[in-house]
């Protein structure tokens, strides 16, 4: 092989060998904990079945709201936690009569943070695990997944996840509210 020719090949190579080995990498960060909770990339293409919920669309959302009694719609969408507070650094909005409850949708969460998650589903539900229960974020988010998982382990039954969430409802021009996170105790 003439000399200017190997020379062309092993920059390819050399990339190529850097690919492979970052993509080596990144398969071996684990995406999943032991626990089935989504721990890494949250923001990557969801699947579309869940063993814990039924997935719902917008207008099969819609249609749950007017049932009586209509779902409880919880959001999930994070908000930075910073020496006892959230920190306000962006508007957030959600769906009218949202309860936000932010972070809970991590792949593993403290202590603190799962009584949070479980002290305001009890409360919000009144501790009827039959109570509808909506889980959203964005489209794409792993968050919602999570958080509808959790739920289930805890013993609620009538579980929904609006895999699109926000990014749909926007989409198809839906009124938003302005939210603040549930206070953390």
């Amino acid at each position: 092989m003439p000399r200017a020719r190997r020379r062309l090949l092993r920059p390819s190579l050399a990339a190529l060998s850097l690919s492979l080995c970052l993509a080596c990498a990144n398969a071996q960060t684990p995406l999943f904990s032991p626990d089935g909770y989504r721990i890494d990339l949250y923001r990557s293409p969801t699947p579309d079945v869940m063993q814990d919920a039924t997935l719902i669309d917008t207008p099969v959302l819609q249609t749950l709201l007017e049932q009586n009694p209509p779902p409880l719609l919880i959001d999930v969408y994070r908000r930075q936690w910073l020496q006892g507070r959230f920190i306000e650094d962006q508007p957030h909005e959600n769906l009218p009569g949202s309860h936000w409850l932010a972070n809970t949708g991590d792949g593993e969460l403290t202590p603190q943070w799962q009584a949070y998650f479980e002290g305001n589903l009890k409360k919000l539900t009144g501790g009827n695990l039959k109570q509808p229960l909506v889980f959203y974020c964005r489209a794409d988010c792993w968050l919602s997944w999570n958080a509808a998982r959790r739920a289930a382990r805890l013993g609620y039954k009538s579980l929904y996840w609006y895999r699109d969430g926000l990014d749909a409802w926007q989409a198809a021009n839906l009124p938003l509210t302005p939210a603040r996170p549930e206070p953390f105790p």
